[in-house]
Protein backbone atom coordinates (compact mmCIF):
# COMPACT_ATOMS: atom_id res chain seq x y z
CA UNK A 1 0.00 0.00 0.00
CA UNK A 2 1.20 3.52 -0.80
CA UNK A 3 2.16 5.91 1.96
CA UNK A 4 0.19 9.10 2.64
CA UNK A 5 1.55 11.88 0.47
CA UNK A 6 2.40 9.54 -2.41
CA UNK A 7 1.47 11.00 -5.79
CA UNK A 8 0.46 9.22 -8.99
CA UNK A 9 -1.48 10.07 -12.10
CA UNK A 10 -4.76 8.46 -13.04
CA UNK A 11 -2.86 6.59 -15.78
CA UNK A 12 -0.51 5.07 -13.22
CA UNK A 13 -3.41 4.11 -10.98
CA UNK A 14 -5.20 2.43 -13.89
CA UNK A 15 -2.05 0.50 -14.78
CA UNK A 16 -1.61 -0.68 -11.20
CA UNK A 17 -5.15 -2.07 -11.07
CA UNK A 18 -6.54 0.27 -8.40
CA UNK A 19 -10.25 -0.30 -7.82
CA UNK A 20 -12.83 2.25 -6.72
CA UNK A 21 -15.26 1.26 -3.97
CA UNK A 22 -17.99 2.95 -1.98
CA UNK A 23 -17.14 3.91 1.61
CA UNK A 24 -19.43 1.09 2.76
CA UNK A 25 -17.57 -1.46 0.66
CA UNK A 26 -14.24 -0.26 2.00
CA UNK A 27 -15.56 -0.39 5.56
CA UNK A 28 -16.82 -3.94 5.06
CA UNK A 29 -13.44 -5.10 3.73
CA UNK A 30 -11.56 -3.47 6.59
CA UNK A 31 -13.76 -4.97 9.31
CA UNK A 32 -13.54 -8.44 7.78
CA UNK A 33 -9.75 -8.05 7.50
CA UNK A 34 -9.46 -7.05 11.15
CA UNK A 35 -11.69 -9.92 12.28
CA UNK A 36 -9.64 -12.43 10.28
CA UNK A 37 -6.49 -11.14 11.97
CA UNK A 38 -8.02 -11.42 15.44
CA UNK A 39 -9.29 -14.94 14.77
CA UNK A 40 -5.84 -15.90 13.50
CA UNK A 41 -4.56 -14.96 16.96
CA UNK A 42 -6.88 -17.53 18.50
CA UNK A 43 -9.84 -15.36 19.49
CA UNK A 44 -13.33 -16.78 19.16
CA UNK A 45 -16.01 -15.02 17.14
CA UNK A 46 -17.53 -13.07 20.05
CA UNK A 47 -14.09 -12.16 21.44
CA UNK A 48 -12.89 -10.95 18.04
CA UNK A 49 -15.97 -8.80 17.50
CA UNK A 50 -15.67 -7.34 21.01
CA UNK A 51 -11.97 -6.61 20.48
CA UNK A 52 -12.88 -4.21 17.66
CA UNK A 53 -14.31 -1.83 20.29
CA UNK A 54 -11.72 -1.47 23.06
CA UNK A 55 -13.11 1.79 24.45
CA UNK A 56 -16.70 0.72 24.99
CA UNK A 57 -18.29 -1.92 27.20
CA UNK A 58 -21.57 -3.27 25.88
CA UNK A 59 -23.35 -6.64 25.62
CA UNK A 60 -21.95 -9.02 23.00
CA UNK A 61 -25.29 -8.97 21.15
CA UNK A 62 -24.95 -5.21 20.59
CA UNK A 63 -21.51 -5.60 19.05
CA UNK A 64 -22.70 -8.50 16.90
CA UNK A 65 -25.64 -6.48 15.56
CA UNK A 66 -23.41 -3.50 14.90
CA UNK A 67 -20.75 -5.44 12.98
CA UNK A 68 -23.45 -7.20 10.97
CA UNK A 69 -24.87 -3.82 9.98
CA UNK A 70 -21.43 -2.55 8.95
CA UNK A 71 -20.60 -5.64 6.90
CA UNK A 72 -24.00 -5.46 5.19
CA UNK A 73 -23.24 -1.88 4.09
CA UNK A 74 -25.94 -0.20 6.15
CA UNK A 75 -26.17 3.30 7.55
CA UNK A 76 -26.74 3.10 11.29
CA UNK A 77 -28.91 4.68 13.97
CA UNK A 78 -27.78 4.01 17.54
CA UNK A 79 -30.65 4.79 19.90
CA UNK A 80 -31.11 4.41 23.62
CA UNK A 81 -31.07 6.26 26.93
CA UNK A 82 -28.81 9.24 27.41
CA UNK A 83 -25.33 8.32 28.55
CA UNK A 84 -25.48 4.67 27.47
CA UNK A 85 -22.40 4.97 25.26
CA UNK A 86 -23.93 5.69 21.83
CA UNK A 87 -21.56 8.48 20.86
CA UNK A 88 -18.52 6.59 22.14
CA UNK A 89 -19.57 3.64 20.03
CA UNK A 90 -19.98 5.88 16.98
CA UNK A 91 -16.48 7.26 17.54
CA UNK A 92 -15.17 3.71 17.77
CA UNK A 93 -16.68 3.03 14.35
CA UNK A 94 -14.83 6.02 12.93
CA UNK A 95 -11.60 4.71 14.45
CA UNK A 96 -12.18 1.42 12.58
CA UNK A 97 -13.02 3.11 9.31
CA UNK A 98 -10.26 2.80 6.63
CA UNK A 99 -8.86 6.27 6.18
CA UNK A 100 -6.38 6.01 3.29
CA UNK A 101 -7.76 6.90 -0.17
CA UNK A 102 -6.58 8.07 -3.57
CA UNK A 103 -7.99 11.53 -4.35
CA UNK A 104 -7.62 14.09 -7.09
CA UNK A 105 -4.99 16.51 -5.91
CA UNK A 106 -6.67 19.76 -4.86
CA UNK A 107 -10.25 18.43 -5.00
CA UNK A 108 -12.27 19.82 -2.05
CA UNK A 109 -14.46 16.69 -1.87
CA UNK A 110 -11.74 14.10 -2.62
CA UNK A 111 -12.92 12.78 -6.01
CA UNK A 112 -11.16 9.60 -7.02
CA UNK A 113 -8.84 10.22 -10.03
CA UNK A 114 -10.45 7.37 -11.98
CA UNK A 115 -13.86 9.03 -11.74
CA UNK A 116 -12.52 11.50 -14.30
CA UNK A 117 -10.92 9.05 -16.72
CA UNK A 118 -12.85 5.78 -16.50
CA UNK A 119 -16.38 5.85 -17.92
CA UNK A 120 -17.62 3.01 -15.71
CA UNK A 121 -16.27 4.65 -12.55
CA UNK A 122 -17.63 8.05 -13.60
CA UNK A 123 -21.08 6.54 -14.13
CA UNK A 124 -21.11 5.11 -10.64
CA UNK A 125 -19.23 7.92 -8.90
CA UNK A 126 -19.72 11.14 -10.89
CA UNK A 127 -16.98 13.67 -10.12
CA UNK A 128 -17.77 17.00 -8.55
CA UNK A 129 -18.57 20.00 -10.77
CA UNK A 130 -15.31 21.65 -9.75
CA UNK A 131 -13.24 18.75 -11.15
CA UNK A 132 -15.45 18.54 -14.23
CA UNK A 133 -14.68 22.19 -14.98
CA UNK A 134 -11.02 21.71 -14.19
CA UNK A 135 -10.44 18.80 -16.58
CA UNK A 136 -13.10 19.20 -19.31
CA UNK A 137 -12.26 20.76 -22.64
CA UNK A 138 -12.48 24.54 -22.42
CA UNK A 139 -13.42 24.35 -18.75
CA UNK A 140 -17.03 23.67 -19.74
CA UNK A 141 -18.67 20.96 -17.60
CA UNK A 142 -21.07 20.25 -20.47
CA UNK A 143 -18.08 18.86 -22.34
CA UNK A 144 -17.18 16.39 -19.61
CA UNK A 145 -16.36 13.00 -21.13
CA UNK A 146 -13.93 10.59 -19.43
CA UNK A 147 -12.83 9.32 -22.86
CA UNK A 148 -11.46 12.76 -23.75
CA UNK A 149 -9.48 13.36 -20.57
CA UNK A 150 -5.81 12.39 -20.60
CA UNK A 151 -5.22 10.13 -17.56
CA UNK A 152 -1.62 11.32 -17.43
CA UNK A 153 -2.84 14.84 -16.68
CA UNK A 154 -5.06 13.93 -13.73
CA UNK A 155 -2.88 14.16 -10.59
CA UNK A 156 -3.72 11.90 -7.69
CA UNK A 157 -2.56 11.92 -4.08
CA UNK A 158 -2.78 9.20 -1.43
CA UNK A 159 -4.32 10.94 1.58
CA UNK A 160 -5.65 10.13 5.04
CA UNK A 161 -9.24 11.16 5.73
CA UNK A 162 -9.54 13.76 8.46
CA UNK A 163 -11.98 16.32 9.86
CA UNK A 164 -13.44 18.27 6.96
CA UNK A 165 -11.95 15.92 4.36
CA UNK A 166 -13.71 12.56 4.46
CA UNK A 167 -14.97 12.93 8.02
CA UNK A 168 -17.66 15.27 9.29
CA UNK A 169 -19.51 15.47 12.57
CA UNK A 170 -22.88 17.14 12.99
CA UNK A 171 -24.54 17.94 16.33
CA UNK A 172 -28.30 17.85 15.95
CA UNK A 173 -30.30 20.88 17.01
CA UNK A 174 -33.22 22.97 15.77
CA UNK A 175 -30.73 25.55 14.45
CA UNK A 176 -28.99 23.21 12.00
CA UNK A 177 -30.36 24.32 8.62
CA UNK A 178 -29.90 22.67 5.21
CA UNK A 179 -27.01 24.99 4.34
CA UNK A 180 -25.02 23.50 7.21
CA UNK A 181 -25.17 20.21 5.33
CA UNK A 182 -24.85 21.43 1.75
CA UNK A 183 -22.57 24.45 2.09
CA UNK A 184 -22.39 28.23 1.95
CA UNK A 185 -20.89 30.80 -0.37
CA UNK A 186 -17.23 31.60 0.18
CA UNK A 187 -17.10 35.38 -0.18
CA UNK A 188 -13.44 35.43 -1.22
CA UNK A 189 -14.15 32.92 -4.00
CA UNK A 190 -17.26 34.87 -4.98
CA UNK A 191 -15.13 37.97 -5.55
CA UNK A 192 -12.88 35.94 -7.86
CA UNK A 193 -15.63 34.12 -9.78
CA UNK A 194 -18.45 36.66 -9.70
CA UNK A 195 -21.27 34.12 -10.13
CA UNK A 196 -23.04 33.31 -6.84
CA UNK A 197 -24.59 30.18 -8.37
CA UNK A 198 -21.28 28.72 -9.55
CA UNK A 199 -20.11 25.62 -7.70
CA UNK A 200 -16.67 27.21 -7.58
CA UNK A 201 -17.83 29.64 -4.87
CA UNK A 202 -19.32 26.97 -2.64
CA UNK A 203 -17.72 26.24 0.75
CA UNK A 204 -18.55 22.53 1.25
CA UNK A 205 -21.02 21.70 4.01
CA UNK A 206 -20.94 18.66 6.26
CA UNK A 207 -22.27 16.19 3.68
CA UNK A 208 -19.73 17.26 1.08
CA UNK A 209 -16.95 17.19 3.70
CA UNK A 210 -17.91 13.58 4.47
CA UNK A 211 -17.71 12.46 0.83
CA UNK A 212 -15.84 9.15 0.44
CA UNK A 213 -15.72 8.77 4.19
CA UNK A 214 -17.76 8.92 7.36
CA UNK A 215 -20.56 11.14 8.71
CA UNK A 216 -21.39 11.17 12.43
CA UNK A 217 -24.72 12.77 13.35
CA UNK A 218 -25.29 13.15 17.07
CA UNK A 219 -28.93 13.42 18.13
CA UNK A 220 -30.33 13.15 14.63
CA UNK A 221 -33.91 13.48 15.90
CA UNK A 222 -33.22 17.10 16.86
CA UNK A 223 -32.59 18.10 13.22
CA UNK A 224 -35.41 20.08 11.53
CA UNK A 225 -37.37 18.12 8.94
CA UNK A 226 -35.99 20.19 6.08
CA UNK A 227 -32.46 19.36 7.15
CA UNK A 228 -33.36 15.69 7.49
CA UNK A 229 -34.60 15.72 3.90
CA UNK A 230 -31.23 16.98 2.66
CA UNK A 231 -29.54 14.11 4.47
CA UNK A 232 -32.11 11.73 2.99
CA UNK A 233 -31.14 12.72 -0.56
CA UNK A 234 -27.51 11.93 0.16
CA UNK A 235 -28.36 8.54 1.63
CA UNK A 236 -30.64 7.68 -1.27
CA UNK A 237 -28.59 8.94 -4.19
CA UNK A 238 -25.06 9.61 -2.98
CA UNK A 239 -25.43 13.22 -4.14
CA UNK A 240 -26.27 16.64 -2.74
CA UNK A 241 -27.72 19.59 -4.64
CA UNK A 242 -26.91 22.78 -2.73
CA UNK A 243 -29.57 25.48 -2.94
CA UNK A 244 -26.87 28.01 -3.85
CA UNK A 245 -25.53 25.98 -6.76
CA UNK A 246 -26.88 24.92 -10.14
CA UNK A 247 -25.05 21.61 -9.97
CA UNK A 248 -24.89 18.45 -7.90
CA UNK A 249 -21.98 17.31 -5.73
CA UNK A 250 -21.09 13.75 -4.76
CA UNK A 251 -21.88 12.72 -1.19
CA UNK A 252 -20.92 9.08 -0.70
CA UNK A 253 -20.31 8.19 2.95
CA UNK A 254 -21.16 5.84 5.77
CA UNK A 255 -23.61 7.59 8.09
CA UNK A 256 -23.70 6.73 11.78
CA UNK A 257 -26.27 8.61 13.84
CA UNK A 258 -27.41 8.62 17.45
CA UNK A 259 -30.69 9.45 19.15
CA UNK A 260 -32.07 9.50 22.65
CA UNK A 261 -35.35 7.67 23.16
CA UNK A 262 -37.37 10.88 23.51
CA UNK A 263 -36.34 12.10 20.03
CA UNK A 264 -37.06 8.96 17.99
CA UNK A 265 -40.52 10.15 16.93
CA UNK A 266 -38.94 13.26 15.40
CA UNK A 267 -37.02 11.28 12.78
CA UNK A 268 -39.08 11.29 9.58
CA UNK A 269 -40.07 7.87 8.26
CA UNK A 270 -38.21 7.95 4.93
CA UNK A 271 -34.95 8.85 6.69
CA UNK A 272 -35.53 6.26 9.41
CA UNK A 273 -36.09 3.65 6.71
CA UNK A 274 -32.58 4.34 5.40
CA UNK A 275 -31.01 3.62 8.79
CA UNK A 276 -30.49 0.30 10.57
CA UNK A 277 -31.71 0.92 14.12
CA UNK A 278 -29.66 -0.62 16.94
CA UNK A 279 -30.66 -0.31 20.59
CA UNK A 280 -27.79 0.67 22.88
CA UNK A 281 -28.77 0.50 26.52
CA UNK A 282 -27.10 0.21 29.90
CA UNK A 283 -25.23 -2.92 30.84
CA UNK A 284 -27.06 -5.33 33.09
CA UNK A 285 -23.88 -7.11 34.26
CA UNK A 286 -22.17 -5.55 37.26
CA UNK A 287 -18.74 -6.60 36.01
CA UNK A 288 -19.33 -4.66 32.76
CA UNK A 289 -20.30 -1.51 34.63
CA UNK A 290 -17.22 -1.81 36.81
CA UNK A 291 -15.12 -2.18 33.66
CA UNK A 292 -16.58 1.07 32.28
CA UNK A 293 -15.46 2.89 35.41
CA UNK A 294 -12.02 1.29 35.38
CA UNK A 295 -11.47 2.22 31.73
CA UNK A 296 -12.45 5.83 32.35
CA UNK A 297 -10.37 6.16 35.52
CA UNK A 298 -7.37 4.62 33.79
CA UNK A 299 -7.57 7.14 30.95
CA UNK A 300 -7.36 10.18 33.23
CA UNK A 301 -4.99 8.84 35.89
CA UNK A 302 -7.61 9.25 38.60
CA UNK A 303 -6.75 9.54 42.27
CA UNK A 304 -7.10 6.44 44.44
CA UNK A 305 -10.51 5.44 45.73
CA UNK A 306 -10.85 2.14 47.65
CA UNK A 307 -12.41 -0.59 45.58
CA UNK A 308 -15.22 -1.17 48.05
CA UNK A 309 -16.32 2.44 47.62
CA UNK A 310 -15.99 2.39 43.81
CA UNK A 311 -17.95 -0.84 43.68
CA UNK A 312 -20.68 0.41 46.03
CA UNK A 313 -21.09 3.58 43.98
CA UNK A 314 -21.63 1.49 40.85
CA UNK A 315 -24.23 -0.62 42.65
CA UNK A 316 -26.21 2.44 43.73
CA UNK A 317 -26.39 3.67 40.12
CA UNK A 318 -27.43 0.19 38.97
CA UNK A 319 -30.21 0.19 41.57
CA UNK A 320 -31.38 3.57 40.27
CA UNK A 321 -31.55 2.23 36.73
CA UNK A 322 -33.73 -0.68 37.83
CA UNK A 323 -36.19 1.55 39.63
CA UNK A 324 -36.37 4.78 37.64
CA UNK A 325 -37.59 5.43 34.10
CA UNK A 326 -34.67 5.88 31.70
CA UNK A 327 -36.67 8.10 29.32
CA UNK A 328 -37.76 10.68 31.93
CA UNK A 329 -36.21 13.86 30.48
CA UNK A 330 -35.64 15.42 33.92
CA UNK A 331 -33.78 12.51 35.53
CA UNK A 332 -32.91 10.38 32.51
CA UNK A 333 -29.19 11.06 32.86
CA UNK A 334 -28.97 10.43 36.60
CA UNK A 335 -28.32 6.74 35.89
CA UNK A 336 -26.11 7.27 32.85
CA UNK A 337 -22.64 5.90 32.28
CA UNK A 338 -21.37 9.43 32.73
CA UNK A 339 -22.77 9.45 36.26
CA UNK A 340 -21.35 5.99 36.83
CA UNK A 341 -17.89 7.34 36.06
CA UNK A 342 -18.38 10.65 37.87
CA UNK A 343 -19.15 9.10 41.24
CA UNK A 344 -15.60 7.89 41.85
CA UNK A 345 -14.11 11.18 40.58
CA UNK A 346 -16.37 13.24 42.87
CA UNK A 347 -15.62 10.97 45.83
CA UNK A 348 -11.87 11.49 45.36
CA UNK A 349 -12.35 15.26 44.95
CA UNK A 350 -14.41 15.54 48.13
CA UNK A 351 -11.79 13.59 50.10
CA UNK A 352 -9.04 15.85 48.72
CA UNK A 353 -10.96 18.98 49.71
CA UNK A 354 -11.45 17.53 53.20
CA UNK A 355 -7.70 17.01 53.45
CA UNK A 356 -7.56 13.27 53.90
CA UNK A 357 -6.66 10.23 51.83
CA UNK A 358 -7.84 7.69 50.97
CA UNK A 359 -11.57 8.52 50.74
CA UNK A 360 -13.96 7.11 53.33
CA UNK A 361 -17.63 6.17 53.38
CA UNK A 362 -18.80 9.75 54.02
CA UNK A 363 -16.92 10.89 50.91
CA UNK A 364 -18.74 8.29 48.80
CA UNK A 365 -22.10 9.48 50.11
CA UNK A 366 -21.25 13.06 49.23
CA UNK A 367 -19.80 11.97 45.88
CA UNK A 368 -23.01 10.15 44.98
CA UNK A 369 -25.13 13.16 45.90
CA UNK A 370 -22.88 15.48 43.91
CA UNK A 371 -22.70 13.28 40.79
CA UNK A 372 -26.36 12.24 40.67
CA UNK A 373 -27.76 15.66 41.55
CA UNK A 374 -25.56 17.20 38.89
CA UNK A 375 -27.28 15.12 36.20
CA UNK A 376 -30.78 16.39 37.01
CA UNK A 377 -32.14 18.59 34.27
CA UNK A 378 -33.06 21.92 35.84
CA UNK A 379 -36.36 22.92 34.19
CA UNK A 380 -37.57 24.94 37.18
CA UNK A 381 -36.58 25.52 40.77
CA UNK A 382 -39.46 23.48 42.16
CA UNK A 383 -38.95 20.46 39.89
CA UNK A 384 -35.21 20.48 40.54
CA UNK A 385 -35.74 20.48 44.31
CA UNK A 386 -38.25 17.64 44.02
CA UNK A 387 -35.85 15.56 41.97
CA UNK A 388 -32.97 16.50 44.26
CA UNK A 389 -34.97 15.14 47.20
CA UNK A 390 -35.75 12.00 45.21
CA UNK A 391 -32.04 11.45 44.61
CA UNK A 392 -31.17 12.10 48.24
CA UNK A 393 -33.83 9.72 49.54
CA UNK A 394 -32.68 7.06 47.09
CA UNK A 395 -29.08 7.29 48.24
CA UNK A 396 -30.14 7.04 51.87
CA UNK A 397 -32.08 3.88 51.07
CA UNK A 398 -29.57 2.09 48.87
CA UNK A 399 -26.08 3.18 49.93
CA UNK A 400 -25.84 0.95 53.00
CA UNK A 401 -27.04 -2.19 51.16
CA UNK A 402 -24.59 -1.39 48.35
CA UNK A 403 -21.69 -1.05 50.79
CA UNK A 404 -22.66 -4.32 52.46
CA UNK A 405 -22.76 -6.12 49.10
CA UNK A 406 -19.45 -4.63 47.95
CA UNK A 407 -17.67 -5.29 51.25
CA UNK A 408 -19.06 -8.82 51.34
CA UNK A 409 -17.83 -9.60 47.83
CA UNK A 410 -14.40 -8.15 48.63
CA UNK A 411 -14.02 -10.13 51.85
CA UNK A 412 -15.30 -13.36 50.33
CA UNK A 413 -12.79 -13.15 47.52
CA UNK A 414 -9.96 -12.67 49.97
CA UNK A 415 -11.29 -15.44 52.21
CA UNK A 416 -11.61 -17.91 49.31
CA UNK A 417 -8.60 -16.94 47.21
CA UNK A 418 -5.96 -15.87 49.74
CA UNK A 419 -6.98 -17.61 52.96
CA UNK A 420 -8.30 -20.76 51.25
CA UNK A 421 -11.35 -20.63 53.57
CA UNK A 422 -9.16 -21.19 56.64
CA UNK A 423 -11.23 -19.85 59.55
CA UNK A 424 -8.25 -19.78 61.88
CA UNK A 425 -6.28 -17.62 59.48
CA UNK A 426 -9.28 -15.33 59.07
CA UNK A 427 -9.73 -14.93 62.84
CA UNK A 428 -6.02 -14.17 63.26
CA UNK A 429 -6.19 -11.51 60.55
CA UNK A 430 -9.26 -9.89 62.10
CA UNK A 431 -7.56 -9.83 65.49
CA UNK A 432 -4.44 -8.14 64.11
CA UNK A 433 -6.49 -5.67 62.10
CA UNK A 434 -8.53 -4.59 65.10
CA UNK A 435 -5.37 -3.93 67.07
CA UNK A 436 -3.87 -1.88 64.26
CA UNK A 437 -6.76 0.15 62.95
CA UNK A 438 -6.94 2.65 65.84
CA UNK A 439 -3.31 2.56 66.98
CA UNK A 440 -0.99 4.77 64.93
CA UNK A 441 2.07 3.67 66.91
CA UNK A 442 1.46 0.01 66.12
CA UNK A 443 1.01 0.86 62.45
CA UNK A 444 4.33 2.67 62.51
CA UNK A 445 5.98 -0.43 64.00
CA UNK A 446 4.42 -2.57 61.29
CA UNK A 447 6.10 -0.44 58.64
CA UNK A 448 9.52 -0.88 60.30
CA UNK A 449 9.40 -4.49 61.51
CA UNK A 450 8.69 -7.18 58.93
CA UNK A 451 8.02 -9.82 61.62
CA UNK A 452 5.07 -8.03 63.21
CA UNK A 453 1.45 -8.80 62.33
CA UNK A 454 2.17 -11.33 59.57
CA UNK A 455 -1.51 -11.95 58.77
CA UNK A 456 -2.27 -8.29 58.31
CA UNK A 457 0.93 -7.85 56.33
CA UNK A 458 -0.37 -10.47 53.89
CA UNK A 459 -3.70 -8.65 53.71
CA UNK A 460 -1.88 -5.38 53.05
CA UNK A 461 0.05 -6.94 50.15
CA UNK A 462 -3.26 -8.23 48.74
CA UNK A 463 -4.83 -4.77 48.92
CA UNK A 464 -1.85 -3.09 47.24
CA UNK A 465 -1.72 -5.66 44.45
CA UNK A 466 -5.45 -5.52 43.85
CA UNK A 467 -6.06 -1.79 44.21
CA UNK A 468 -2.70 -0.15 43.41
CA UNK A 469 -3.26 2.89 45.63
CA UNK A 470 -0.15 4.65 44.35
CA UNK A 471 2.84 6.25 46.03
CA UNK A 472 0.82 8.92 47.86
CA UNK A 473 -1.09 6.38 49.98
CA UNK A 474 1.09 4.13 52.19
CA UNK A 475 0.27 0.44 51.89
CA UNK A 476 -0.62 0.15 55.57
CA UNK A 477 -3.01 3.12 55.40
CA UNK A 478 -4.75 1.68 52.34
CA UNK A 479 -5.09 -1.73 53.98
CA UNK A 480 -6.36 -0.30 57.28
CA UNK A 481 -8.93 1.78 55.42
CA UNK A 482 -10.19 -1.28 53.55
CA UNK A 483 -10.19 -3.28 56.79
CA UNK A 484 -12.44 -0.68 58.45
CA UNK A 485 -14.90 -0.90 55.57
CA UNK A 486 -14.94 -4.71 55.73
CA UNK A 487 -15.39 -4.67 59.48
CA UNK A 488 -18.29 -2.26 59.32
CA UNK A 489 -20.14 -3.66 56.35
CA UNK A 490 -19.15 -7.28 55.73
CA UNK A 491 -18.72 -8.34 59.36
CA UNK A 492 -16.06 -10.70 57.93
CA UNK A 493 -18.64 -13.21 56.84
CA UNK A 494 -19.59 -14.71 53.49
CA UNK A 495 -23.26 -14.89 52.64
CA UNK A 496 -24.96 -16.49 49.66
CA UNK A 497 -26.45 -13.12 48.72
CA UNK A 498 -22.94 -11.68 48.26
CA UNK A 499 -23.05 -12.50 44.55
CA UNK A 500 -21.30 -10.01 42.33
CA UNK A 501 -24.09 -9.56 39.77
CA UNK A 502 -27.11 -9.97 42.03
CA UNK A 503 -29.25 -6.79 42.03
CA UNK A 504 -29.79 -4.84 45.24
Amino acid sequence: MARPGTRATAAELMASGVTVETPGERFRSEVLRLLDGLRAKGLGRAEAVRALFPRTVLPDATYEDLVTAVVSGSHILLFGPSGAGKTSLARDLWSLFPKAVWAVEGCPVLDHPLSLTDAAVAARFPPCPICRRRFSAGGDPANFDPATIDPKKVPGEFVLLREGFGFARLQGSSEVFPDHLTGNINLRKLEEVGDPMSPLVLEPGKLLQANRGFLLVDEIGKLPLGTQNVLLQALQEGTVTPSKSRETFPAWFVAVSTSNLSDLDNINDPLSDRLTSLHVTYNSRHADNRHIVELARGEVGAEYVPEVLVDAGVRVIEAWRLRMSEDNPDIGEVGSNRTLIDVAHRTAAIAALAGHAPPIQADLRAGLVHAMRGRIRARSGDSFRQNEKRVGDFIEQYLAPALKRSAGVYWCRYYHDALKENKGEAEALVGEGRRLKDDAELRSQLANDGALFPKFRGFSAYVVQRERPGPDVPATDAAVNVFRLLEEFSLFSCREEDADDAPL
